[in-house]
């Protein structure tokens, strides 16, 4: 009888045992798991982070080379109410036009010039539409697209011109040193679009280390917690 109940304590007490370790072993392989999804979490985060920063640091390379370039290489800086003295088509210009592959074939625009007096000063400029007209053809306002059908280019010139001589009054962008005797009606890339290139990327670029600095906190109190729970024990 002793022996019999001996033995019953002794397996139950060995049943209890490997109860509790098989719940240790799961509690283990819960901590593994969870330990593995937080390192999964934070290698994704960091990749987030640093795609962040190389992508905003591409992206101040490509617009430092086409807005900003630009916009510090133009000499019409200084907004002025400007008017309209004269906005007449003076001739043709000769310009060529692709038919094809090789192909290349002549045709012409209307050259309109537009003069306008300065409100501020009275002094006469040539008014042109951008910056790009001064390097393609700085005697006319507007550089059209060449085409085969010279009158539909007359027309879109003549709307032009009678559109100006309508506002009679424009703001008009000019040279504040007194280099060039042109003005320009718009610009190709603004102080908004400047601006815009530029905050943009920079919060990319801040939101970037932020998501990297806080795993890497994360990362480190986790350390320390674990260091103070050895301690403990």
């Amino acid at each position: 009888m002793f022996l019999w109940a001996g033995s019953k304590a002794t397996d139950g007490r060995s049943d209890r045992s490997s109860i509790y370790q098989k719940f240790r072993e799961y509690d283990v392989l819960d901590k593994r798991k969870t330990m593995t999804a937080h390192r999964a979490g934070e290698d994704r985060a960091i990749l987030l982070g640093l795609s962040m920063v190389v992508f905003s640091v591409m992206m101040y390379f490509v617009l430092g080379i086409t807005i900003l370039r630009s916009y510090s290489d133009s000499v019409w800086t200084d907004e002025a109410s400007c008017t309209i003295v004269n906005s007449t088509i003076v001739g043709d210009v000769n310009c060529s036009y692709s038919c094809g592959a090789e192909c290349r074939k002549s045709s012409r625009y209307p050259c309109l010039q537009v003069y306008v007096s300065l409100n501020s000063s009275g002094k006469v400029l040539r008014l042109l539409h951008n910056e790009e007209t001064q390097d393609s053809n700085p005697e006319c306002f507007y550089f059209p697209k060449c085409r085969k059908d010279y009158a539909a280019t007359h027309v879109i010139v003549q709307n032009i011109s009678e559109r100006l001589r309508s506002q009679h009054t424009v703001q008009c962008f000019v040279d504040p040193t007194d280099r060039t005797d042109s003005a320009i009606l718009t610009q190709i890339y603004g102080r908004v679009a400047v601006f815009h290139s530029l905050f943009w990327p920079t919060c990319t670029l801040i939101v970037g280390i932020i998501i990297i600095a806080m795993v890497k906190l994360t990362q480190y109190l986790s350390i320390m917690c674990e260091r103070q729970s050895h301690i403990k024990k």
